[in-house]
């Protein structure tokens, strides 16, 4: 068994490194959060002293942070895990980030004799749990190949998309889809809603057809149930869509319903919202038209 480390021990991170540990792998766990990394290593991780700690200790680093400006500053900046990671060492990002970001960080680890590769996820905290989440890979072949059997410890779906860079990018694609799902569900139910009808009754009867998706099976009950708890966190859908967006500015490619869909996240920002699961995005259309989606 390889020795890992993780960075990053979040909603998504500690259950991801957990399914690493029950697959027999020793992992050294690190994050500024005292007590989540005194958890961490009674799940059964070593202690990380620092994120150059960690490099210098695993020969398969994983993170899984916020967003660009803390990946490239656990990776790249002072004491960050390049300037402890050997040639030869793996780092694979697992945070969703801009692609131009990743592109950098990759450069920097190759001029170090370090393999990069861009992992992002979907699934939110309950496939995070469970191991079967989607996994987006860019980087290299080799270093794929070398990866790929610890990724599929957290995912059921490991797919190598592009070079480094391209795991981000299609990851972008996912959250444009996720959330213009959930705004165009918000849209649906409370027009049913408003016309008297029971929405769990409606999400049953169209689940079966092309309106179908793991969204709507996800993210309708929970509407339904008024269940906001997060398992994925408005702020970093913004986040994402942010990236996406500046992303398509750069590269000249409209995105009008992204945009719709970053305005619509923005007001629930405003009020405080930040903090709530994603399935919130449908609360908008239910604010705008004095609807509650429930039974």
């Amino acid at each position: 068994m390889a020795k890992l480390g993780f960075v990053g021990l979040g909603i998504m991170g500690r259950p991801m490194m957990k399914n690493l540990l029950k697959a027999g792998h020793t992992v050294v766990a690190y994050t500024r959060t005292a007590a989540v990394l005194d958890g961490c290593v009674a799940d059964g991780a070593e202690r990380g002293a620092s994120n150059q700690d960690v490099g210098a200790r695993a020969d398969v680093i994983f993170t899984m942070l916020p967003d660009g400006p803390e990946v490239e500053a656990v990776v790249l900046g002072p004491g960050g895990i390049l300037e402890g990671a050997k040639p030869g060492t793996a780092i694979v990002d697992m945070s969703s980030i801009n692609p131009l970001v990743s592109q950098k960080i990759g450069k920097a680890c190759t001029a170090r004799g370090v393999d990069f590769l861009d992992a992002p996820v979907s699934g939110g905290e309950p496939k995070a749990i469970d191991g079967s989440l989607a996994i987006m890979v860019g980087g290299s072949q080799a270093a794929f190949a070398r990866v790929e059997p610890l990724l599929k410890c957290m995912g059921a779906s490991v797919t190598l998309t592009g070079p480094v860079g391209a795991g981000n990018t299609t990851k972008l694609a996912n959250q444009i889809m996720v959330a213009c799902n959930i705004a165009a569900m918000g849209e649906a139910l409370t027009l049913a809603t408003r016309c008297g009808l029971d929405p769990e009754v409606v999400v049953n009867a169209v689940k079966g057809g092309l309106a179908g998706s793991a969204v709507l099976n996800a993210k309708g009950p929970m509407l339904i149930a008024r269940n906001f708890k997060p398992g994925f966190r408005i702020r970093l859908h913004q986040k994402d869509l942010r990236n996406a967006l500046q992303t398509a500015e750069a590269t000249h490619v409209a995105l009008p319903l992204t945009a719709a869909v970053q305005q619509m996240i923005s007001a629930l920002m405003a009020g405080g919202k930040g903090d709530l699961d994603h399935s919130a995005i449908a609360t908008v259309v239910e604010e705008l038209s004095h609807v509650e989606v429930k039974r």
